[in-house]
């Protein structure tokens, strides 16, 4: 079973909600807005992608923080707990799928790696 992680209102995630409803890919969607995130399931992400893939730093989320605290956020700690309390700066969507984790919506990158 696939689980997709983000937000309803993104249009990232509209769109990924679409492809895979096109593809009749059945999934589970994981609502950061109303479950939140777990430590756990953070650092996994992390682990798997790297800080810099799971990080959305183009997002409003993050633009909104100042020059100081986004100076502080490089520390991987710091981020780490940012992103804890600030789900919504968690780049969109994640997608896991067993062992496997993709991040952001890309048809060829997902079409490929749904067939690895």
């Amino acid at each position: 079973m696939i689980t997709i992680y983000g937000i309803p209102a993104c249009n990232t995630m509209k769109k990924a909600f679409d492809y895979l409803n096109q593809k009749g890919i059945k999934y589970e969607f994981h609502d950061y807005k109303k479950k939140g995130i777990s430590p756990e399931t953070l650092q996994s992400f992390i682990e798997h992608l790297g800080l810099d893939q799971v990080f959305n730093k183009k997002g409003s989320t993050y633009r909104l923080v100042s020059d100081e605290q986004k100076q502080s956020l490089e520390s991987p700690k710091a981020a780490f707990e940012f992103l804890l309390e600030k789900n919504s700066a968690i780049k969109r969507p994640i997608i896991v799928q067993n062992d496997k984790l993709i991040a952001g919506f890309n048809p060829d990158q997902l079409d490929n790696w749904l067939n690895t």
